[in-house]
Formats: C-alpha cells, structure tokens, sequence
C-alpha cells in the first residue's frame, strides 16, 4: 500500500523523468518530503516552547526537526532497499531521562503520519530513535547516500517565517537528485513580505506551499506541495544582460551571512534592488523558478563548517534549471568530502550564469578593495 502511494506522489507522465534512471527513488523522496511537510505544517500551527530546545551551537531544534526527520527515514525504507542518510538531528538528547517527555511527542507525531500510510502501523519510541539515528552517516565518494535537512531554517520555523524540508541523494559524490518541500511559500510572484513573520498566517491558503524537485541530467520541477497527483512544470533560472535588474536573496538571519560584505558585492555589481531576504533554501527554489531575475549569496563566518545538508537539494535544482553554484572564487560545490563542504571558499554564490559571473569578479575586487583600505 504505502509503496503504491509512493509510486504515484508525483506526475511524470509528461516530462523527460519518464526515462530517467532514479525516477523511482525521486518518486520515494518526493513522497517523504511531502509526508514530513506535512508533519512540519501541523506543529508550527501550535508550537510551545517545550516542543523546542537549544543544540550546544545554541541553534534550536524542536518536535518538528526530529519528528520530520523519522518520517523520511520510515518512508524511504518502504523501498526496500537499505538506507544511507547524511542528516542533521541525532537521537543523543532524546534517549536521555529527560528527554522521554519529548521523544514520546515525537512518537505520536510520526504515527500521526505513518498511520496515514499504513493503517495499524504503530511505531516505538526505540523505532524512532532508530529512524532519527539512520542520518548518522558520513557520505563521502563512494556508494549512495541520501542528505537530509528535515528543517533548514529552524528559527524562521520557530518564528513562524519560511521554511522547507531539503532532500538530496548522492550517487558516488555527485547529486543526483534535489526535493524541496516550501509549505509556506506562495505558488504565485514572491514578495518582499513573503520573508517574514506573516509567512504562516497564509499556509492555509489554495495557492501556498511549493515543491521543486530535479534529477540530474533531466531538468527541474515544480508543483504545488499539496498536490501529488498535479503535473510537474519545469523551471529554468531568469538571466539579464542588465544587471541593475536583479535582485539579490540573502539569510534572513544576520548572523547567518555577512548582510555589509553582500551589500558592498551588490553595489559593485550595479545591482539596485533592495534585497530579497529569507530563511533556508526556499531561495534556491525560488531562484530556480525564474519569475525574476534573482541571485543567492551567502557569506558566513570565517570559523563555520557549512554543512552539506543545507546545499544539496537546492544546488542541483539550481543547476538543472540553468544556473550555476559555486564558492565565491567561482568553484562548483563538492559534495564528496563528507559532512562538510570543507574545499568551499569564502562562502556560496547562485544564480543566473550571466549575473553569476559578474558577481564572482565583484567578490575579487571588494576583497581587495577591503584589504588595501
């Protein structure tokens, strides 16, 4: 039963994914997304703090991240074959005393959603566990390896802003597939406001919630979230010759990405436009569906290990629908080395090859412009 569900959770029937080699595994992580989205929508509806926690990096985690988490791991071991998963969460605060409250939240949440799909199906707190501590692994070149981020963008999560459930699968280093599920995004143009604390209060509207999806060498995807059975449009990015037209989109949190380095790139570039800022990799989603010509930057702190979870998805999407993604002296991203993207320089750039280029040279000169000043 659940298998079936899966095998029909998105509609290939008119695009080039008929002929695709890992069409299958893409129906089964579309399906997963789908399943932990909408694990995701009901506990942000109601949210308490003690359905959350602070990580000793002081990021939070709640329910969500590791209830979503369990969900994907549960519904891609429906195919039967085993699973390699690089994700965030593991199960080290749940198994403590202290943590069984939560752990049994997270319980009851999972079931909610895997009774859904098989009806008498009930899991244990210690099958939980189990699912969570699958994305313990440490990828690298050989062999497959699905990368999960089950929330990225927790505090806009927590604060009740954008969001979205990031599925990637690596085949010997390479991704080869990207799902992300956007329950609060609109379907329609984004605005300025879609960034922000408002985003949730729409989630119940007919045209909110997005998924795009790409497999590599087949292009890229979108449908409406809510909607499996809906045929897929394929997305390409927006290029410009002018580059006053773009936009650039950034965290929307401060910490997360130097926002005065950007703004200094933005300006060198010619770029006009004030920027587009949100949480998590709903930018890559949005870059991909080319409605207007945006690029992605990011600029970390020097100290931060950018994780391979918070790029996968989004980058091969990006990629299939025509755009580029590289660190800031213009290398593509290398998902080999593990958990880490560790061979990243400076920080990640996205978007149309044209602004894409120009941004890469504007990257040069401010560093050499600061370090001479």
């Amino acid at each position: 039963m659940a298998a079936h569900a899966m095998k029909t959770s998105i509609n290939t029937s008119s695009t080039e994914l008929i002929q695709a080699p890992y069409r299958s595994e893409l129906e089964y992580a579309c399906h997963a997304v789908r399943l932990a989205s909408k694990l995701c929508q009901a506990v942000q509806k109601q949210l308490s703090d003690a359905e959350k926690e602070e990580k000793q990096d002081e990021s939070p985690v709640t329910v969500a991240d590791y209830g979503a988490q369990a969900v994907v791991a549960w519904a891609l071991s429906q195919s039967g074959q085993s699973v390699s998963m690089v994700a965030e969460e593991d199960s080290a605060s749940l198994i403590r005393p202290e943590g069984r409250p939560m752990l049994e939240r997270i319980t009851a949440l999972v079931n909610g959603v895997v009774q859904q799909e098989m009806p008498g199906t009930s899991l244990s707190p210690d099958d939980v566990v189990k699912l969570i501590d699958l994305g313990g692994s440490s990828g690298g070149q050989a062999g497959r390896h699905w990368v999960l981020d089950p929330i990225d963008g927790t505090r806009g999560f927590v604060g009740m802003r954008q969001y979205s459930v990031c599925l990637g699968m690596l085949q010997d280093g390479e991704v080869q597939l990207g799902v992300l599920g956007c329950p609060n995004l609109p379907q329609g143009p984004i605005s300025d406001n879609d960034g922000g604390s408002g985003a949730m209060s729409r989630s119940q509207d007919s045209d909110i919630g997005c998924l795009y999806l790409a497999h590599k060498g087949f292009g890229a995807y979108y449908a409406p979230l809510s909607e499996p059975a809906a045929p897929l449009t394929r997305v390409f990015v927006q290029d410009v010759t002018e580059i006053s037209q773009a936009q650039v989109m950034e965290s929307y949190e401060t910490h997360h990405s130097d926002h005065c380095f950007a703004a200094a790139v933005a300006k060198e570039t010619g770029v006009l436009k004030a920027p587009l800022r949100m949480d998590s990799q709903v930018k890559y989603g949005i870059l991909s569906r080319g409605e207007a010509p945006r690029v992605f930057m990011r600029f970390p702190p020097a100290t931060y290990r950018e994780k391979i979870w918070d790029h996968a998805a989004g980058f091969v999407i990006v990629e299939e629908a025509g755009g580029k993604v590289t660190d800031t002296v213009g290398d593509r991203l290398d998902f080999s080395c593990g958990r880490y993207l560790d061979t990243m320089k400076g920080g990640i750039v996205a978007g149309p090859p044209n602004v894409h280029a120009a941004l890469i040279n504007s990257i040069a000169t401010v560093k050499s412009k600061t370090s001479t000043s």
